[in-house]
């Protein structure tokens, strides 16, 4: 079992960045794929990007694509989003998810364990 614990959410203006950071406790963070997924006010949960075991492989949803980057340090158990030019309808509670599949999982039921989530809030 793993434990996950998000931070880095916060406020910033439209075309900002923010770096998410999900910090893993627990079964050996390297034998997980590592998934991020966001949910806004009255809308379902949906995928936005994630991370092979090794790291050396990612894929990103295309409403984020070319804005927001996937890594993970295995050795301090971390997995990060790092979101840059920020637009409001980025605005969500963002959730990272471990995965013990071998491919890279892009939806909800391809996860086993949940972080709590952070918010993060973009400005206009």
């Amino acid at each position: 079992q793993v434990q996950l614990v998000e931070s880095g959410g916060g406020l910033v203006q439209a075309g900002g960045s923010l770096r998410l950071s999900c910090a893993a406790s627990g079964r050996a963070f390297s034998s997980y794929g590592m998934g991020w997924f966001r949910q806004a006010p009255g809308k379902e949960r949906e995928f936005v990007g994630a991370i092979n075991r090794s790291g050396g492989s990612t894929y990103c949803a295309d409403s984020v694509k070319g804005r927001f980057t996937i890594s993970r340090d295995n050795a301090k158990n971390t997995v990060y989003l790092q979101m840059n030019s920020l637009k409001p309808e980025d605005t969500a509670v963002y959730y990272c998810a471990a995965s013990l599949i071998l491919r890279i999982g892009v939806q909800m039921n391809d996860y086993d364990y949940w972080g709590q989530g952070t918010q993060v809030t973009v400005s206009s």
